[in-house]
């Protein structure tokens, strides 16, 4: 059995974390792709980031119908800071040895890999995936990995997070029901319905 693994904040996920799941799926032909929501993201101290309840609805009801996609609470139950390291090690003791896991990153992580605890034990514990990102180069990219050059969507959270606060449409970046309960509980400083409209 093959599983990809995809960590983040996902405040909120939108089409681009979606898009990139399948194409790794389809190339890799995974058995499944665990979402893994961090509770507090190790690399972004100092930046607020919005609680773990919501950003974990909006993974549930967005992968809902799909049945390839599956979504995993440890690091929200365990709290604090999300270490992949410590998150590995349960699903490898969970699906055993025989399992291969694919940890699937953007070509932006790469800047701040040397950073990770425990790296090397991460690298015996799965397969590094990496996809080029748009405006991120790949440098040095260590022999185990395997790299991806996916027609990405070049969608950000950061960017979507700014458009809601500034009313701007965000159409097309996300499921419209990850769009609703954006506006239904008025994350990310919504304005008004403007921002959940479409262009016209």
């Amino acid at each position: 059995m093959k599983i990809g693994i995809l960590g983040g904040t996902f405040d909120p996920i939108h089409n681009g974390h979606i898009y990139l799941a399948k194409k790794v799926c389809q190339k890799l032909k995974l058995s499944k792709v665990i979402f893994i929501p961090a509770y507090l993201p190790p690399h972004k101290k100092g930046i607020k980031v919005t609680p773990a309840k919501y950003r974990y609805a909006m993974l549930k009801i967005a992968l809902k119908n799909s049945k390839i996609f599956k979504i995993s609470d440890i690091e929200i139950k365990r709290r604090g800071r999300s270490y992949s390291v410590e998150t590995l090690r349960h699903l490898r003791r969970k699906y055993g040895p025989k399992v291969n896991l694919f940890f699937i990153t953007g070509s932006d992580s790469l800047e701040e890999l040397n950073k990770w605890k425990n790296l090397k034990e991460i690298l015996k514990l799965c397969k590094f995936v990496v996809v080029k990102r748009p405006g991120f180069s790949i440098r040095k990219l260590k022999k185990d990995f395997i790299f991806f050059k996916i027609n990405a969507k070049n969608i950000s959270a950061r960017d979507i997070r700014k458009k809601i606060r500034s009313g701007k449409p965000i159409s097309n970046l996300m499921p419209d029901v990850v769009k609703n309960y954006i506006y239904k509980y008025k994350l990310y400083g919504v304005l008004s319905d403007r921002c959940l409209s479409k262009p016209r």
